[in-house]
């Protein structure tokens, strides 16, 4: 399908320097189809308030609300998030329009230049420790297998973060491997946290369009990449059907090997005290396939889930 309108596509994205190089990842793909594009940097409210923890700010989509707003506005004619930042159900008028494919999904923890690998994993084993996210995921995590450990908050961008790392005494900080590789920023003193259950749509990139533009859905469409959505799709139900928003202790992923997928999902209290898991595999051709977000999440709710929950809401 080729673009009709004289005008180039405008491209919304938040300003940091990981947003916009998703955004330029996408208008790559669109000017391969010979669509004209430019960016549309906007501030987020979430790239303002830094000095409070994403939870205490009270709402979902804190990095997505005001590209929504602008959208709805006629400001811009789609949107590039990172998708596991984007609530699991987007506002009225705004539909999913492409995914590109997915990036490294795994969480890293970077630790101290001068610490070496091997002598850490064994000292967090047997001494008290002191490890930095903003992530309540990856806390509850970290503190189910170490629950000697201490938590820290951080927040900011990732050049922010990690300088804070440098300039504290925390033994690690947890992070996104996709946001460090983007930028070529992964330090040679980190690890792959391959036990670590990561974010639905970890490692994603979303693209959104409004809900009655069928030319530019037709053209987002020619850059989706069917295999992500699908996996991240599945993830992303899981996560809304257990009622958590991004800030939840939940964690999602789906992955295509051969003709089956691998489904892994947990669900987690705060302190990391409590933990419940789901371990599926199917058929891509199993009818099943279309409700095993709703059949494994009823399989977290068997296992006590359910009361975690409840007391969440309390």
């Amino acid at each position: 399908m080729k673009f009709t309108t004289e005008k180039p596509l405008r491209i919304g994205t938040r300003c940091s320097e990981l947003a916009l190089w998703q955004a330029r990842q996408v208008q790559d793909q669109l000017s391969m189809l010979g669509v004209p594009s430019e960016l549309v940097p906007l501030k987020a409210q979430g790239d303002v308030l830094l000095h409070k923890p994403l939870y205490e700010l009270g709402i979902t989509g804190v990095f997505t609300r005001h590209l929504d707003a602008a959208m709805l506005a006629g400001e811009i004619d789609i949107a590039v998030h990172s998708m596991k930042d984007v609530p699991t159900r987007l506002p009225q008028g705004i539909v999913q329009a492409a995914v590109l494919p997915r990036a490294n999904h795994c969480d890293i923890l970077v630790f101290q230049a001068q610490q070496n690998a091997d002598d850490l994993l064994q000292y967090f084993q047997e001494n008290s420790a002191l490890v930095a996210t903003s992530s309540p995921r990856r806390a509850a995590q970290w503190l189910n297998r170490y629950p000697h450990h201490h938590v820290v908050d951080l927040r900011g961008n990732v050049q922010t973060r990690l300088q804070k790392l440098k300039d504290n005494r925390w033994d690690g900080a947890i992070f996104a491997a996709a946001g460090l590789e983007r930028l070529s920023l992964r330090p040679a003193h980190s690890l792959n946290l391959d036990w670590m259950i990561p974010a639905p749509a970890q490692g994603v990139i979303m693209v959104t369009a409004n809900a009655d533009d069928s030319e530019t859905l037709a053209l987002c469409q020619q850059i989706n990449h069917a295999p992500t959505a699908l996996c991240s799709g599945i993830e992303r139900d899981f996560l809304y059907f257990l009622e958590g928003g991004c800030t939840a202790p939940i964690g999602a992923f789906a992955h295509i090997k051969g003709d089956e997928l691998h489904f892994h999902g947990v669900l987690l209290s705060a302190d990391g005290k409590q933990k419940m898991t789901v371990e599926r595999t199917l058929s891509l051709s199993d009818p099943a396939l279309a409700t095993l977000a709703q059949d494994s999440t009823n399989q977290i709710r068997q296992q006590g889930g359910e009361t975690l929950l409840q007391a969440r809401k309390a």
